[in-house]
């Protein structure tokens, strides 16, 4: 039997998310169990999630996953290519068979000719001549062209950001050898980042910019997910504005020394150093963000570093690969799957937050970094009693709905 592996986010669950599922097991068996990898409370675009991880994840499992399991915090705020990498290692150890991603084509021999070049060590040579030509040119830009240059309109597909990280996906595929075999699902309804107004389910970001506006969200999502976000937003556990904590976010930015920001992920080539003097100068997030940009550097990327260095993750913490899987949520079906892989895992399974003590100081580091992360993001709740510290020491994940 197929078990299918989804690398995700749910900011938040909606009926795309739905349709991607249901489309995977039309694909593989309606039997097959869905087992997925979710950020936690921070997301890979650089900002802090609607609902908290275990909000998400118990919508997905009521909405057609079986088990969910958190992407720990370093791999959550990395670049593509270390989220891709970092989810796609769990996936394998967890015993998946097929990898399930949604796409702008659907053309996996595409995707995989992409992934292939991208994964040549000659082409980074390419790349660093490119932006040493025209110091102006972004990475992104730069890894395209030179991506043309090999493969001519194939490499138009890293526009597209669902393609970009499919294209991670297959490499990092490659590059641990795991036997996970790819599923392209061709993305239905709105682009990433448009308005969805049109046929088809509107995408996650609509729905935030929906909730920012204090719109309704029911009607875009499936019934059992809404009745999880309604339960959050009755208890003030509702994230609407991501920007809420920003007092707090600026306060540990400005205690940090410029050695600090040069120890951050993506830190090179001066960034760090950029980043560190905004900080000095600026006095908003937007205000940092604006100072520090340039044409090579995107806005995600400085706002994964702002979050990395506020919540203290260094350059190196994500360059190896996730060491436990911690269970969020799980139904029936992701229970027994859970039995069938005591023992057998390729990392070990947490389900008790305090058996991480077990596995190592290593782990326990991890773990704690991830913990007082919580404790941030429980911040920008709009219920004061919600803001209590700890409360990822004493969560167990959703095991009964």
């Amino acid at each position: 039997m197929a078990v299918i592996g989804i690398v995700c986010e749910y900011n938040p669950f909606h009926r795309g998310h739905e349709l991607h599922i249901q489309k995977s097991r039309a694909a593989l068996g309606e039997e097959s169990p869905v087992i997925c990898v979710q950020s936690g409370d921070f997301v890979q675009r650089g900002e802090a999630a609607v609902y908290d991880k275990f909000a998400r994840a118990e919508a997905a499992c009521r909405c057609g996953a079986d088990l969910v399991i958190e992407l720990p915090l370093p791999w959550c705020l990395s670049s593509a290519e270390g989220f891709a990498r970092g989810a796609v290692s769990l996936l394998g150890a967890l015993g998946c068979t097929h990898l399930s991603f949604g796409s702008e084509t659907g053309e996996l021999e595409a995707l995989r000719a992409l992934a292939d070049t991208l994964r040549e060590p000659g082409f980074l040579l390419e790349i660093k001549a490119l932006l040493e030509r025209e110091p102006s040119l972004s990475f992104a830009a730069a890894r395209e062209r030179a991506a043309q240059q090999r493969l001519g309109d194939p490499a138009l597909l890293l526009r597209q950001p669902n393609n970009i990280l499919a294209v991670e996906y297959l490499k990092a595929i490659g590059e641990l050898g795991l036997p996970l075999t790819p599923l392209p699902i061709l993305r239905e309804g709105a682009p990433h980042d448009g308005e969805g107004d049109g046929e088809g389910p509107r995408s996650a970001s609509k729905l935030r910019r929906m909730l920012r506006a204090g719109e309704s969200i029911a009607g875009e999502v499936p019934r059992p997910a809404e009745e999880v976000y309604a339960r959050e937003r009755a208890l003030g556990r509702e994230l609407r504005d991501p920007r809420l904590p920003e007092l707090a976010l600026l306060s540990r930015l400005r205690m940090l020394e410029e050695t600090d920001y040069g120890k951050l992920p993506d830190a090179e080539g001066g960034l760090g150093r950029r980043l560190y003097r905004a900080v000095q100068e600026e006095a908003s997030l937007e205000g940092i963000l604006a100072a520090a940009k340039s044409k090579r550097y995107a806005l995600a990327r400085l706002r994964r570093m702002c979050l990395c260095a506020a919540l203290g993750i260094r350059g190196e913490m994500a360059r190896g690969l996730p060491p436990y899987a911690r269970v969020l949520a799980a139904n029936a079906r992701g229970r027994a799957l859970l039995r069938e892989l005591s023992g057998q895992s390729g990392v070990p399974i947490l389900t008790r937050p305090g058996a991480v003590r077990e596995l190592g100081e290593d782990c326990e580091a991890l773990f704690r970094l991830g913990a007082r992360a919580h404790d941030f993001y429980v911040l920008g709740f709009p219920e004061e009693e919600q803001r209590r510290p700890g409360e990822d020491w004493r969560r167990m994940p959703r095991l009964e709905f």
